[in-house]
């Protein structure tokens, strides 16, 4: 008879639960390692902690991102699509052989005329390169030569809900991680006092602005361990809410109730290996540092005047948009990884003349303001700035046009962004549209090209990294057509 080895025995019996539990006392030794890692590291804000193996790909040009996002869609022509031509089409139809029999949005399909509506604000070239910008966005035109105009993304999606989750996510269906969550996961942090991955929500000044709606999807980590989530800083109340101590409770009891809680936390880990549970024990250690490093963080009292000179008064008001830029530099300086800034009321349906402007007062000095603030404190060649919408619109006027008054449909095959930092050349012009602005005719860039450019100034080749979920490979940049990184505005 066949001799039995108690070892291999052992194992072959083992159960799924017990193997999960045995190994659930490394993983959380390995917890407890991290939480304890800032006081041991020699430098613990300049040092990525957490991440994957194997991470970065290659040399990063990019260690942190700030990403403007322009809720509602800001019309290109209107801001750096000039079309000059359009001055001798007023009020006469878009051609057919124009429209090409694309879809409408229920706003616009049931209109018996698409009357064209030329742009009523001025142009001008600035720049080395003469980059076209509108007279709208003064500020911005003078950093020219510090960021890269595509005037050529184009979407799948025609209305804001899944456009807006599209140009985060890469997926117009809710649930997936989006792009702050990805590269979150994916590098880890670099300072174990703040979130890895910040998003702030600005104000707009005009009430006849259209504003859409948002929601924490949109930062959500999706399928990636919750841990990767955005954290929204509020800009009234607590900044973030259920950190401070309750009243009454002092910081020494608050403490020792996290190490009881935390130790209950890891019984748990033990029993049945959910790695939610480990979350649960960082984010509450998180939870308990940002006590102090988040009123330092908003605290702006002691910054010099010549800030507030440079992002406009509207920076000393919580919430505004150049406020949230201001916040975006103190995270960018901190280390925080990821950045998210919201700002909505750009859905122009109509009133455009009279809406437009003020949103672009809104954003316009404080996105100047941050990028040159990032240049002049050595940031900016590590930190990649993105500004745009979900979408562009329409040429032709939605409802009556008149000579001062017209508003703009949704129109997704063709809008304007521009990027800065962490080696994208500055000056640069890429893609062109037809002189109705309404198709690519030259460099198109799909947000999946967009989304593989980003992941690229941080190192990562986004074929390479997935994520396991639903018997599939998931990646930012989809599953369905290569991605196709953005050269030509890489210095």
């Amino acid at each position: 008879m066949e001799s039995v080895d108690p070892v291999r025995e052992s194992i072959l019996v083992e159960t799924r639960r017990q193997l999960l539990a045995r190994g659930a006392y490394g993983l959380g030794s390995l917890a407890l390692h991290t939480l304890l890692g800032r006081h041991a590291a020699a430098e613990p804000n300049r040092k990525a902690v957490g991440g994957l193996s194997g991470l970065p790909h290659f040399p990063p040009k990019a260690k942190r991102a700030i990403y403007l996002h322009m809720l509602g869609a800001p019309p290109q022509m209107e801001t750096f699509d000039y079309k000059p031509e359009m001055a001798k089409w007023f009020d006469k139809d878009l051609p057919e052989s124009i429209r090409q029999g694309q879809r409408l949005t229920t706003m616009t399909s049931g209109q018996t005329r698409f009357p064209v509506a030329p742009s009523v604000f001025k142009f001008a070239q600035y720049g080395q390169n003469g980059t076209w910008v509108s007279e709208l966005l003064p500020y911005t035109a003078k950093m020219a030569d510090d960021i890269a105009v595509v005037r050529s993304m184009n979407t799948d999606a025609i209305n804001h809900e899944p456009a807006v989750t599209f140009m985060q996510t890469g997926f117009m269906i809710a649930g997936k991680p989006c792009v702050g969550a990805w590269i979150s996961y994916g590098l880890g942090s670099m300072n174990q006092d703040l979130p890895t991955f910040v998003v702030l929500n600005a104000s707009h000044s005009n009430p006849k602005a259209n504003v859409q709606a948002i929601s924490a999807r949109l930062w959500s980590s999706g399928f990636l361990p919750g841990q990767y989530s955005g954290v929204a800083l509020r800009s009234g109340g607590d900044p973030v809410l259920y950190i401070n101590n309750p009243d009454g409770v002092p910081e020494k009891i608050r403490r020792r109730m996290l190490d009881a809680t935390g130790e209950l936390n890891r019984m748990e880990m033990e029993k049945i290996a959910d790695p939610e549970v480990q979350v649960r024990i960082a984010q509450y250690e998180m939870a308990f540092r940002m006590q102090s490093s988040v009123p330092e963080l908003t605290d702006i009292s002691k910054e010099p005047e010549s800030t507030f000179k440079l992002y406009g008064e509207d920076a000393r008001k919580p919430g505004t948009f150049a406020n949230c830029c201001l916040m975006a530099r103190r995270l960018a300086e901190r280390d925080v990884r990821f950045v998210q800034v919201y700002h909505r009321g750009w859905d122009v349906h109509s009133d455009l003349p009279s809406v437009l402007p003020s949103q672009c007062r809104d954003v316009d000095q404080g996105a100047y303001g941050l990028v040159q603030d990032l240049k002049a404190r050595g940031l900016l060649d590590e930190t990649l700035v993105i500004w745009g919408g979900e979408f562009g619109r329409t040429i032709y006027c939605q409802g009556k046009l008149t000579e001062s008054d017209y508003g703009r449909d949704h129109h997704p095959k063709c809008f304007s962004v521009w990027m800065a930092g962490a080696g994208i050349k500055g000056g640069a012009v890429h893609g062109e549209t037809d002189e109705f602005s309404y198709n690519i005719v030259k460099d198109p860039v799909h947000i999946r090209d967009l989304n593989a450019t980003i992941l690229h100034q941080f190192g990562i080749e986004d074929t390479r990294f997935t994520f396991k979920f639903q018997g599939l490979d998931q990646k930012l940049t989809g599953t369905e057509k290569r991605a196709i990184v953005v050269k030509e505005i890489l210095a």
